[in-house]
């Protein structure tokens, strides 16, 4: 009765392929066409993955980003890349990271590299995205070889594909425009481009192509809605069957828009608009297609089967051949596969589905809903005693951690004095020139470092011989950063795996995976924490490391912390209950981490909130409640040292100028903030508001190879100091140089010193 079908598939891999591939590729350790081989070898495998659905998805693989493949197949490429020779896949790395392969750039003459694309989260996820680029003269130009190099593959190996592209109006949403042109203004330039695109589709022998507009989940004005209306009258061309995609949200007042437009079939994520399946069945024509996305795309637990069935077996029996059924958004962000996960807590993992799982539930949800549920009584059954063990577990709920919550009083998230206060003491103490330096946190984290933890792990070294290795590198650390002169040092964090693994792995209430990676950006994949209970922290965590580290020098050294809304909005989080007490009591936990850090001796302690924002609803009338207990949650975590402890916080990769107001909240002493790829625009923000503490605005992009030069750091400071007094002025990259190597990291962050020193002299 029901359609089954994939709005996308992790592309990365079960054991990260495609990050080892792209990072040999970017070395110049393999070939081009071995790369391409990596990726042909990959899709294949995920259709096999996915080859019990009616459709698969194809165009969904992207060997950096899903957005940037869409630039490229529109023919958005930034004018400083234009001009150089090559392949296409040199040009394509140059705007993710700045530079191609070793050995592309002697080639196309541009040693140094170019200024690569801006980078910011998709929607409320931590997945990042190459912004696209607009200006008034931007032209499009189509080249749809690679969608349809990949419609050719499914084909030629039986498989019944469903092209995915991103729609018109939200690829234009989701860009900016480099000279303040109305990105509304290139929709007539555009649309031609995506009717010749999907043309090609049809011809090329698709039936149905997926056309994702999530942007329909956000509030939009009447000229946004209107862009709508105008796109998909030109696109209904009947050549071949649009399916819209919505997720990540509700529609509210979006729905009769999307119910009116002239679109063969509609998804929704049921997941998070449950309650608008009916209406937007009512609102919908009679021979339109509705999928409902009703297995989380976006969480691990396993699905409540016989409870989904409840709701969808009515909505079967109305729309019967018109239901197709699929997870809520694309599997790009839960890991791949549960059956490598032989090291798991057995009961835990019992309670969990990855990416192939979700598709088996897909796949036991039609099968009840066409043959009945006897027919499926046996995964029924299984289904039903995972829920009710997770469900009546005593490992998910501690008495002490909710009484402890239940205690929290505003007192708690309250300095002692008022920042103006704080910072002349601070200032006495830790006696820092005009624009100090410092680093983010982490540096690189090199063989000799994965080789001893992956030792470690496995046993074949003991703990006083991994906490030997990890003292060598923090020492190395610490030397170099003392050569560089660097005024505030960072112990390194060699011994952390991960920001936010590390600390849940000290933490009660959370279990890990072996192989449950996800892809952040190109080659770089997180292993998100599964929070499954109540959250304790057993013993300090970091004390130990940081003291070390304090040991060997005279200079300020800054204790390093991931943030509890951090921690909360990149694990995989627990259903059951609302987020806001999953984060009061990871911040609860922290809190007591920068106690014993202050009573340590360590004046400076950063606390990283780098996905403060992300975790923001798509409405921004649902801000408010979230960024309450965020905020709160922060001030708790931080807000109980004394006058003479400077709390640093970090947020990157994020465009927070329209949540200035609760950042300023926090009330931390220092805050650093990625701005060196929007070159410095984020801070335009402070041209309307006075921002009242200090501020690091990053001046390297460490997402990016290229080293920046003195002149260059130089003039984004001065830039900076336009907005900001220069006396509450750090000088800082824009994040954490665990991924770089030490032969980038040194020439950079030499030029980051001397560009300080000259700040100072012309100050």
């Amino acid at each position: 009765m029901a359609t089954t079908h994939n709005l996308g598939f992790p592309r990365i891999g079960a054991k990260r392929e495609l990050k080892f591939a792209l990072e040999s590729y970017w070395k110049g350790q393999s070939t081009r066409e071995e790369l391409h081989h990596t990726g042909a070898g990959l899709r294949a495998r995920h259709w096999r993955d996915q080859a019990a659905l009616d459709l698969v998805p194809a165009g969904d693989f992207a060997f950096y980003d899903q957005i940037l493949d869409m630039s490229f197949t529109l023919g958005n490429l930034p004018a400083r890349v234009r001009g150089f020779h090559g392949d296409t896949l040199d040009n394509y790395f140059r705007v993710a990271r700045g530079r191609s392969a070793a050995g592309a750039e002697d080639h196309a003459g541009c040693c140094g590299g170019v200024a690569a694309g801006e980078m910011t989260k998709w929607f409320d996820t931590n997945y990042h995205y190459i912004v696209p680029e607009f200006e008034a003269g931007t032209q499009f130009t189509l080249d749809a070889s690679r969608l349809l190099a990949q419609l050719a593959e499914a084909k030629a190996q039986g498989v019944k594909a469903k092209p995915v592209i991103i729609g018109p109006v939200t690829y234009l949403a989701l860009g900016k425009a480099k000279d303040g042109t109305d990105r509304l203004a290139l929709l007539p330039r555009l649309l031609p481009v995506y009717a010749r695109l999907l043309g090609a589709l049809a011809a090329a022998g698709a039936e149905w192509v997926q056309i994702d507009e999530p942007i329909l989940v956000t509030e939009l004005n009447s000229a946004w809605q209107d862009a709508f209306r105008t796109a998909y009258q030109r696109l209904n061309a009947g050549t071949v069957k649009l399916l819209l995609a919505t997720y990540f949200g509700q529609l509210q007042e979006n729905l009769t828009l999307v119910a009116a437009l002239p679109v063969q079939g509609v998804h929704l994520d049921a997941i998070n608009a449950h309650n608008e399946v009916a209406a937007l069945i009512q609102a919908s024509p009679a021979d339109r297609i509705i999928s409902l996305g009703v297995v989380n795309g976006r969480n691990i637990w396993k699905t409540d089967l016989e409870a989904t069935l409840d709701w969808l077996e009515p909505v079967a029996k109305s729309l019967g051949q018109r239901l197709w059924i699929a997870p809520s958004c694309s599997l790009l962000h839960v890991p791949v596969e549960l059956e490598n996960e032989h090291k798991m807590d057995a009961e835990i993992r019992s309670w969990l589905a990855f990416a192939v799982q979700k598709l088996g539930e897909i796949t036991v949800l039609a099968t009840a809903l066409t043959h009945g549920r006897a027919a499926v009584a046996t995964e029924l059954a299984a289904n039903r005693a995972a829920i009710a063990a997770r469900r009546n577990s005593t490992r998910v709920n501690n008495p002490a951690v909710k009484a402890a919550v239940a205690a929290i009083t505003p007192a708690l998230g309250r300095r002692q004095s008022p920042f103006a206060a704080r910072a002349a003491t601070q200032a006495a103490l830790l006696n820092l020139p005009r624009y100090p330096t410092t680093t983010i946190g982490s540096f690189p984290q090199t063989k000799e470092i994965r080789l001893a933890r992956s030792a470690f792990k496995a046993g074949t070294i003991d703990e006083a011989a991994y906490v030997e290795a990890m003292h060598r590198e923090i020492a190395h650390s610490v030397r170099e950063q003392e050569a560089l002169g660097l005024d505030v040092l960072v112990h390194g964090e060699a011994e952390r795996n991960d920001m936010v693994e590390y600390f849940g792995e000290q933490l009660d209430g959370y279990v890990f995976s072996q192989s449950g990676w996800v892809q952040s950006y190109g080659s770089r994949c997180v292993k998100p924490p599964i929070l499954f209970g109540d959250i304790s922290r057993p013993k300090a965590m970091t004390v130990e490391w940081i003291s070390y580290a304090a040991s060997l020098t005279e200079k300020p050294m800054k204790g390093m912390l991931t943030g509890p809304v951090t921690i909360l909005n990149w694990s995989f989080v627990r259903d059951d209950q609302p987020r806001s007490v999953s984060c009061y009591q990871l911040a609860l936990a922290i809190r007591d981490e920068v106690l014993d850090l202050e009573k340590a001796g360590v004046r400076i302690i950063q606390i990283d909130e780098a996905a403060l924002r992300e975790g923001l609803p798509l409405r921004k009338s649902q801000w408010k409640a979230y960024l309450d207990w965020a905020v709160e949650s922060f001030r708790i975590t931080g807000n109980g040292v004394a006058d003479e402890t400077q709390i640093h916080t970090h947020m990157c990769y994020s465009e927070f100028n329209d949540i200035i107001a609760p950042i300023a909240d926090m009330d931390a002493d220092v805050i650093t903030i990625e701005t060196s790829r929007s070159d410095m625009e984020l801070l335009d923000v402070f041209d309307d508001f006075n921002y009242p503490n200090q501020i690091g605005p990053g001046v390297y992009d460490i997402h990016s190879p290229n080293i920046p030069s003195e002149e260059h750091i130089v003039t984004l400071m001065k830039k900076a100091a336009e907005r900001i007094p220069a006396e509450r002025l750090w000088v800082n990259p824009d994040c954490g140089l665990k991924t770089r190597q030490w032969n980038e990291v040194l020439p950079a962050l030499t030029n980051m010193v001397s560009a300080a020193r000259k700040l100072r002299e012309t100050a």
